[in-house]
């Protein structure tokens, strides 16, 4: 056989063998929400952690992606195989629609979970919090440590949150300050002239630029800036606002193997350092918290939350944007 003829077979026998490599690798798509550097940089990871599943998403605002959803679901197939979020809401509301597989994740034994009844139709992935930002150009001298603190005459007309009705986030978080500390609360923000921004980012950002002196802040945003460079510091009430950010593996998926690796995947020690080091809490014990970001330990946000009551803020929450609205915005 000549060198030629040889060179000739190796390169059909490589070209089979990757074509059967690419056959034979699994398909994975993902829904998510999740901020580009996150979702990007845990791709990269379970890629290399599991070469046989080819893995994709589309990052969007949660809402956004739920409308998609309806929309492939009315089509008669959901293309996604998992969905990451952070409204919780939208998750209690697929289960009782039957759309989510259950799935209890072994890396579970590891995690701190606070999803009440959990039975694996969907699990947490990483905690988002929030807490008082202040621009720490301006701000010098008795920064703000307690939610009442944003109450006081130094931060007349200074202080942001965002629009309920516009951020998930927000709406949860106005949710738990008021069944905390009632509507005289947000009474109170008017009488200071709070001011209502369109999204979760703008209100950090009109803090950072010196518009606003301090904001309702979302950690992993803030964090994200404050590692840009910006003039930013977290603060945690002793009531301590702390939101799930759960996956869950959509009914009817034909990837179910590849999905359930990447459940373990977000929950082990790797996915959970990657979470981490993006300025937001991991749920699995015993991950190192970047002590830049200021972060409370997970043990202690969890013990100091404010309870959530899942129901209660499907039901209530039309209601509640409204009443916010009424006072806030004066409509």
């Amino acid at each position: 056989m000549n060198k030629k003829m040889s060179l000739t077979l190796i390169a059909i026998g490589l070209g089979m063998s990757l074509s059967n490599m690419a056959a034979t690798q699994e398909k994975l798509i993902v829904y998510t929400s999740m901020k580009e550097s996150l979702i990007g940089a845990l791709k990269a990871k379970f890629t290399e952690k599991h070469p046989d599943v080819e893995m994709d998403y589309q990052s969007a605002g949660a809402g956004k992606l739920m409308a998609k959803i309806a929309t492939e679901k009315e089509s008669g197939k959901i293309m996604a195989d998992v969905i990451w979020t952070s409204e919780v809401p939208d998750f209690f509301q697929m289960k009782k629609n039957g759309m989510l597989e259950a799935y209890v994740s072994p890396e579970t034994a590891n995690i701190v979970n606070p999803i009440p009844n959990f039975d694996g139709s969907f699990t947490p992935i990483r905690l988002g919090t929030l807490a008082i930002a202040y621009n720490t150009r301006f701000v010098k001298d008795n920064p703000p440590a307690e939610w009442a603190d944003i109450l006081k005459p130094e931060y007349k007309g200074a202080f942001g949150i965002a629009n309920p009705a516009l951020s998930g986030t927000s709406y949860m978080s106005v949710s738990l300050l008021k069944d905390k500390f009632g509507w005289e609360f947000f009474e109170k923000l008017k009488a200071n002239k709070a001011k209502v921004g369109k999204g979760a980012g703008q209100v950090i950002d009109d803090t950072a630029s010196g518009d606003l002196l301090a904001s309702l802040a979302v950690d992993y945003i803030t964090n994200d800036k404050i590692k840009k460079g910006a003039q930013l510091k977290l603060v945690y009430p002793k009531e301590t606002l702390v939101i799930p950010s759960p996956a869950a593996i959509l009914k009817g998926t034909e990837h179910l193997a590849a999905s359930q690796k990447f459940i373990d995947f977000l929950l082990s020690e790797d996915g959970q350092k990657i979470i981490a080091n993006e300025g937001t809490l991991p749920v699995r014990k015993g991950i190192e918290l970047d002590a830049k970001f200021g972060m409370p330990s997970l043990e202690d946000a969890v013990s100091r939350a404010i309870p959530i009551d899942y129901e209660k803020l499907m039901s209530e929450k039309e209601e509640t944007i409204k009443h916010f609205t009424q006072i806030l915005q004066g409509r």
